[in-house]
């Protein structure tokens, strides 16, 4: 009996949003007045897709991730052509978990049911916040009423819901986060990604603290506000099951996620995605398509696909699961590890702040409180 293909993602990526978001440092473009633009794009991924598929043997497809950008401004119908696509280039019987990121506008909820009949069944949407002045500080188009209803309607079409929030935002509190936490667990969303916000470079949130207009947390609070969402998601029935991600149930977990912090092969098609595959004779290549619009659609025409491949070392591939895995309470095998030095696993095992879990290391609740300092040791020795 022949061992089943390898899993396989598929990752898109739609650069245009309707606006800019402050925190946001994506690869994202204003969506205006770019109509032909956009059908060239579509075109071109479809494109994308078939090349790389001609590139690789038999894999599995479990996952298609749309993203952005705000993948919900795509039209449904092209939606419906890149599922169809990636499912007849990599044929299976299992199930594909196919993930829509929207945002909670009610141009964007009226059309919900025209993605589920396009394949959708998992949304991602961007809450980020349930308060009015903390989505005006965000930069979002929503209201506080908009996302409600937003919410509302994703959960009587979708089969599964995952809800985006933001903190440690300017006036958080621990008390403050836990009810917005508890407001989110009472809409019942399956899953939860609470993100921390970073002041990422070049951003405009960026050049605002440049300019002193507001301070970020200091790592004291953020730190007390992790704490916070792990206590209070803990309590409510959600499972950590990576630093930022919180499931109720292994069956709420992210498929698409998983391939990237399990270190499975991924496709990635759109202007600056990445992606990940391995080839028959065990070489991993990484893939990074061209940044710009216009460059991703000319390189799809020219060469078929729209970037880069380039081979990874054992030694890149062993950080990159350091970086990945660690992230998850599944962690990382010992075998993935080849090629690294270890000389500081010692002391992060006697420290607590990684276990050996029989074949794996995996980070405790105090690594993953440091899990950059855990990561850059156990990479730099």
């Amino acid at each position: 009996m022949n061992d089943p293909a390898p899993p396989l993602g598929v990752y898109v990526h739609w650069p245009y949003c309707a606006r800019i978001c402050p925190y946001c440092d994506f690869n994202v473009v204003r969506a205006r007045g770019r109509t032909a633009e956009e059908a060239a794009l579509v075109e071109a991924i479809l494109t994308d897709l078939r090349d790389q598929a001609a590139r690789m043997g038999p894999r599995t497809l479990v996952s298609i991730y749309f993203g952005g950008g705000t993948p919900s401004l795509l039209p449904p119908d092209a939606v419906g052509r890149m599922v169809e696509t990636a499912r007849t280039l990599w044929p299976g019987d299992g199930p594909v978990e196919v993930t829509l990121e929207a945002n909670p506008t009610d141009v964007e909820a009226d059309r919900f049911k025209a993605f589920r009949d396009a394949g959708v069944e998992r949304l991602s949407l961007g809450a980020q916040a349930f308060d009015e002045a903390d989505l005006r500080f965000l930069g979002r188009e929503h209201g506080p009423d908009e996302t409600l209803r937003a919410i509302a309607g994703a959960a009587e079409v979708f089969a599964r819901l995952s809800l985006d929030l933001i903190y440690a935002l300017p006036g958080h509190t621990p008390d403050r986060w836990a009810e917005t936490l508890r407001r989110a667990v009472g809409l019942g969303a399956e899953h939860l990604s609470p993100y921390q916000l970073t002041i990422e470079a070049g951003t405009a949130f960026d050049r605002a603290v440049k300019r002193g207009r507001f301070r970020p947390v200091d790592e004291d609070l953020g730190a007390r506000l992790y704490d916070t969402t792990q206590s209070v998601l803990s309590a409510e029935g959600y499972t950590a099951y990576e630093v930022s991600n919180h499931a109720r149930g292994s069956a709420a977990r992210a498929r698409h996620n998983l391939v990237y912090w399990r270190g499975e092969d991924y496709v990635g098609v759109g202007p600056g995605a990445h992606g990940r595959l391995t080839g028959p004779d065990g070489v991993r290549w990484a893939s990074a398509a061209e940044r710009s619009i216009s460059g991703y659609i000319v390189a799809v025409r020219d060469t078929g696909t729209g970037g880069a491949f380039t081979a990874m070392s054992a030694i890149e591939r062993a950080e990159e699961r350091v970086l990945m895995g660690l992230r998850t309470d599944e962690g990382v095998l010992s075998a993935d590890l080849d090629g690294l030095e270890l000389s500081a696993l010692p002391a992060l095992l006697t420290d607590g702040l990684l276990r050996n879990a029989g074949d794996r290391f995996v980070a405790t609740g105090e690594g993953r409180m440091v899990l950059d300092y855990v990561t850059r040791r156990l990479i730099l020795g």
